[in-house]
This record gives structure tokens, sequence and C-alpha cells, in this order.
């Protein structure tokens, strides 16, 4: 461990110390940041447009009921 660099860490999946960006595992950190980042983008893209498309529910009532069979309650 000490000779690793800063991608060297532990693999609970295979109980083993790894290059972490090599075996595909990604920095946490680095996941909230980059969400964060396309978080801001979007509310940016949102904010600088002139109209944005939606879909609006309509409220509809619910399916009746089935009609029961003879002799149930």
């Amino acid at each position: 461990m000490a000779e690793g660099s800063g991608d060297f860490g532990y693999n609970a999946k295979t109980d083993e110390y790894v290059n972490m960006l090599e075996a595909g595992i990604i920095d946490p950190t680095k996941v909230t940041r980059v969400a964060l980042e396309n978080a801001a983008s979007v509310s940016g893209m949102l904010l600088t447009t002139e109209c944005v498309i939606t879909e609006v529910k309509k409220d509809e009532p619910a399916m009746p009921m089935g009609g029961g069979m003879p002799g149930m309650m």
C-alpha cells in the first residue's frame, strides 16, 4: 500500500489492493462533482432558454371496479 500511487486502493469485491482507475472503480467524490456540474449546466440552460416544453398530466378519474362473480360478497 505504501508503494502505490494516489489511485491505489482496496477492492472489497475481489479482496485485493489494485489501481482503482484501472479496475474501473470511480471515486465517489468525482461522481458527486460531475453530478453537480451537470445539474448546474442544466439549470443554467433552463434559466437562459426562452421557453420550456413539458408534459402536463390530466387528472382523470380512476378506472371503475370490475364486475363481481355471482354468489360472491
